[in-house]
């Protein structure tokens, strides 16, 4: 039964109106999030197949979709951001990668139909989702059986912290939604059948200024933002991000927990009464 509106997030104006703001500036080297190595890293454990259909969900500028391109079948990136999809595009024009679409759409309700992709991935943005189970459902929906779905996001600080980072985030980003924990991720997975092949995390720099930079966060809010920093720094209230000084520059570590699930295969149904219900020769 089709369903009479297209499930859009809640959060949709500020997740569109942030990221058409960062679009220009989401590739520079200096402020990006793709982080080439990081990108290696997780082709090297998904390992893609040259026959892999891939989709990308909330891909951005499909940095980690473009890493993916030459080396599958073919990559659909997903976002519900025309202008992020732009720059992907005309970043893959310019790398002649001609195996992938851009669609925009919303990770709520994906636009393929069933046991579409074998690979299904989403990197750093769960994190803006109002509703994280949804949108996992739907991931799992149009995975093939047996294939894989990778999730890359950062850890939620530890409580009593996790508030506080929170608040901070979304000063910063108002698209910004909440960190998840490790175990509601791989809870997730769990309520979801998928059986658990990795899970990693990695420590990720960030430097202030250019994580700053990056969302172009008004002047004022920059400077609260850095104050916070900066009183955690002369021992007053902590922020969750555990801030130190490297080369004269703030700097923090993100932890990027890396997931990947394998989807079931469903196993033939027995016939009623099970093995009794043959017939006898």
């Amino acid at each position: 039964q089709e369903r009479d509106s297209i499930m859009k997030p809640a959060n949709l104006e500020a997740i569109q109106h942030s990221f058409t703001i960062q679009a220009a500036n989401f590739e520079s080297k200096t402020v990006n999030f793709s982080k080439e190595e990081y990108l290696h890293y997780t082709i090297s454990r998904v390992a893609p197949e040259g026959q892999d259909s891939v989709l990308e969900v909330a891909a951005g500028t499909c940095a980690c979709g473009r890493s993916f391109a030459p080396l599958v079948q073919s990559v659909v990136c997903l976002d519900a951001t025309p202008a992020m999809l732009q720059i992907g595009k005309q970043e893959a024009e310019k790398s002649h990668l001609n195996n992938m679409t851009f669609v925009k759409g919303y990770a709520e309700e994906l636009p393929f139909l069933n046991d579409s992709f074998s690979i299904v991935f989403s990197r750093l943005a769960f994190h803006h989702f109002t509703d994280t189970d949804t949108v996992f459902s739907e991931m799992v929906r149009v995975l093939k059986p047996g294939g894989m779905l990778v999730m890359i996001d950062m850890e939620a600080a530890d409580e009593p912290l996790r508030k506080t980072e929170d608040e901070i985030e979304t000063l910063r980003d108002p698209s910004h939604v909440k960190n998840m924990s490790k175990n509601e991720m791989l809870e997730l997975f769990a309520a979801h059948g998928l059986r658990i092949e990795q899970c990693e995390t990695t420590e990720i720099q960030q430097k202030l200024n250019n994580w700053l930079a990056l969302t172009r966060t008004p002047e004022p809010i920059q400077q609260k933002i850095t104050e916070r920093m900066r009183s955690e720094l002369a021992g007053e209230e902590k922020t969750g991000f555990s801030p130190y000084v490297e080369n004269g520059n703030i700097c923090f570590n993100q932890k990027w927990l890396l997931l990947i699930g394998r989807k079931q295969i469903a196993k033939p149904a027995e016939p009623a009464g099970g093995l009794n219900a043959l017939p006898v020769r």
